[in-house]
């Protein structure tokens, strides 16, 4: 409270007892409790414009570095093909053919179908079209080794590829085949529900889940579980493999709503490609904090203006 002091007038803090000597008191922290409540709200807007500015500033970074990127490639190019086109030797020269002698008897008639002919002499026409020939065979040999030099661009693997969305649970029942997994009916805001198959465990309670809000992977491509298709992946957080519990979205939330990440403002995938392992490189990093906050390397899950999405229960976990 020793901030809180400060904010206040000793004149003031001395009317106020003065006033009511028996709730003086009282009424004082109470002043000072809103005066520090009402610092500390400005500090952390504060904080939160500087945060997007940093975002914005990082944005134009990214532009700058792709548009260098694309300068260099350009300019590796182009230093391949002048390294190509350019002939390592001088093309040799070819010398007269040597003139019949005068003095030389004439051949026979019927001998000068049989002799082979001297082979005309080359022009300089025909010896530009042949070092032409070499040269774009060349090229076509050289391309693979000057693209293996080309700048790869790898696409970013963080949490703003996944599509996370806010679902109700509209059904809810065990797996025919598999007593730890569930098969759910969900809600996301689509013209008709989507089929998700989840391993909850034995021990959850299935009957209470029937109406509530969750947490959905809705990028994920369909896959078949023991026989049934599931389209989408609930998002849940255990400490066992007996029990878990659904991801819960801020009050006011209703199917369909975006679940995104103030610190990754990236659009998701379309789908989720399973040699890229997207979801298998982010996962670790999904986390709930001792607060029961679901958060991606500290980055709250939120849902723009209604709040941040919550364990019910557990706290310092992974989220799955």
């Amino acid at each position: 409270m020793d901030k809180a002091d400060n904010l206040l007038h000793p004149s003031v803090a001395a009317a106020l007892i003065k006033l009511d000597p028996e709730d003086g008191e009282q009424i004082l922290e109470y002043f000072k409790t809103h005066a520090l409540l009402t610092r500390e709200k400005a500090l952390l807007q504060a904080s939160v414009r500087d945060q997007k500015k940093l975002l914005v500033e990082n944005g134009k970074l990214k532009k700058d570095i792709e548009q260098l990127r694309a300068q260099l490639q350009e300019k590796q190019r182009r230093r391949t093909a002048k390294a190509l086109l350019s002939p390592a030797h001088p093309p040799p020269t070819v010398s007269p053919a040597p003139s019949t002698p005068v003095d030389q008897p004439p051949s026979p008639a019927g001998a000068t179908a049989a002799a082979p002919s001297n082979p005309p002499p080359t022009s300089s026409h025909d010896r530009r079209e042949r070092q032409s020939r070499r040269e774009r065979r060349g090229e076509r040999k050289a391309r693979p080794a000057s693209d293996s030099f080309s700048l790869e661009v790898e696409p970013c693997v963080d949490v703003s590829r996944l599509e996370l969305r806010v679902g109700r649970i509209l059904s809810i029942r065990r797996h025919p085949l598999a007593e730890a997994m569930s098969v759910q009916e969900v809600d996301i805001g689509e013209h008709a529900p989507r089929t998700v198959v989840s391993k909850l465990g034995t021990k959850t309670h299935l009957e209470e889940l029937w109406g509530s809000l969750a947490v959905l992977l809705c990028n994920v491509k369909a896959c078949k579980l023991r026989g049934v298709v599931s389209q989408a992946r609930l998002l849940c957080c255990a400490t066992s493999e007996d029990f878990a519990e659904l991801l819960t979205p801020p009050t006011g939330s209703t199917p369909g709503d975006r679940v995104t990440f103030l610190n990754y403002p990236g659009e998701p995938d379309r789908e989720l490609q399973s040699k890229q392992r997207v979801w298998e490189l982010v996962q670790p990093d999904l986390q709930v904090d001792s607060r029961g906050v679901a958060n991606y390397k500290g980055c709250g899950f939120e849902v723009k203006g209604k709040g941040l999405c919550r364990a019910p229960s557990i706290t310092n976990c992974g989220i799955r």
